[in-house]
């Protein structure tokens, strides 16, 4: 499977690399993900506010529009907000949501679900999101506010998220981030990363007789 992933954000070239990097190293065989910047004028550079989730959603409708069949199978936004995933927009591809695929997974398996994200903005998005998938949470998502920086800084995030975490009573917290690697939690709730979760799911067919 061929996989157009954007980020949700214009990022720098140094970034993109580091995300195409993660995404090589997690997708699983059959999987392939590429990995374009958003682009345009306006392309907001951080999701920090409510605005900035729009526009990145708006930009993001238009340039997976724009995706050639030829080249893809599927499209994925690079982003557990899960933009432009239920809009109903008209797209030549299907169209995956990182959240979608793993919240799904973990709710149908029996666990009580939380979530942490770097800020309130991001946390009220994926709160909307998950209730439009009808997942009941333990509670709102935990916000650790964390500066943009500390995607690119596992020991900073890390800390972040363990500290959150340890706090919540469930049985496993979504790391509300594409672009994070996550270790073990050494006590309390299992920290999810939900993109190695969904590109494992995705690459199921490829393991198994199932057909997508």
């Amino acid at each position: 499977m061929r996989i157009l992933a954007i980020t949700p954000i214009r990022v720098t070239e140094e970034e993109l690399v580091r995300r195409q990097a993660r995404y090589d190293r997690l997708s699983p065989p059959g999987v392939e993900v590429h990995l374009d910047n958003l682009t345009g004028p306006d392309a907001p550079r951080a999701l920090d506010t409510a605005d900035d989730v729009a526009a990145s959603e708006a930009l993001l409708t238009g340039q997976l529009a724009d995706a050639d069949p030829s080249r893809y199978d599927a499209l994925l936004p690079d982003c557990v907000l899960d933009p432009v995933v239920g809009t109903g927009a008209d797209l030549p591809l299907p169209l995956h949501g990182i959240t979608r695929l793993s919240a799904h997974h973990l709710a149908g398996l029996g666990a009580r679900l939380g979530a942490v994200a770097r800020n309130r903005a991001i946390a009220d998005e994926l709160d909307r999101k998950l209730a439009t998938y009808a997942l009941v949470t333990s509670g709102p998502t935990a916000v650790m506010d964390l500066s943009f920086d500390a995607i690119a800084d596992d020991a900073v995030w890390a800390a972040a998220a363990a500290e959150t975490v340890s706090g919540l009573d469930v049985d496993v917290v979504l790391n509300a981030c594409s672009a994070v690697d996550v270790g073990a939690s050494a006590t309390g709730p299992r920290l999810v990363d939900p993109t190695r979760l969904a590109l494992e799911l995705l690459g199921l067919p490829a393991r198994t007789a199932v057909r997508a």
